[in-house]
């Protein structure tokens, strides 16, 4: 699981204690890392669905589909084996390894842009710029998230015709 920025509390405080830091940024800061906590979350729990999909539709096929091909492939077997490979296809697509998510920043980049710059910056001035950089990654992953949520659907979708494909095929023997 990717380690977030913020979510040690060693990190929410200036170890060089400015005095001139708002509080209400700390808050802000730490409002900004848990969401984007829970959208790794949310991402995490989709892989979950998909492979509980695997398993739902690898035990309804092997339940009802050895039974309906007893007798050979009817229209409703061929529809049922077509929704199957939609299925897989859209699990492939859900668990792909897909790298454009961001859930935390790059140590040395940050190092490059807030202490060893011309002038370092101040704890507040970081989390300020942090969590406007934490909104704009969290759009990024949802535009991912979404396609996601999709094809999970569909795929839902595809398995109760799949279902309702294989009991017609068993009907019609």
């Amino acid at each position: 699981m990717a380690e977030l920025p913020g979510t040690d509390e060693s990190n929410a405080t200036d170890p060089g204690g400015a005095a001139g830091d708002d509080p209400r940024l700390a808050f802000i800061y730490q409002e900004a890392v848990r969401g984007l906590t829970h959208q790794q979350n949310v991402v995490e729990n989709m892989n979950t669905r998909a492979g509980s999909l695997i398993f739902a539709t690898a035990f309804a096929n092997s339940l009802l589909g050895g039974r309906a091909l007893s007798d050979g492939l009817g229209l409703w077997d061929w529809i049922a084996v077509a929704l199957l490979f939609a299925i897989g296809g859209l699990i492939v697509f859900m668990l792909w390894p897909y790298h454009k998510y961001t859930f935390r920043f790059d140590p040395e980049e940050l190092l490059h842009q807030y202490v060893d710059g011309d002038r370092p910056t101040t704890m507040a001035a970081m989390q300020r710029a942090l969590a406007l950089r934490i909104k704009a990654d969290m759009a990024g992953n949802w535009r991912v998230i979404q396609r996601l949520r999709l094809a999970l659907q569909i795929a839902l979708v595809f398995l109760l015709l799949d279902i309702l494909a294989w009991l017609l095929a068993i009907a019609a023997l």
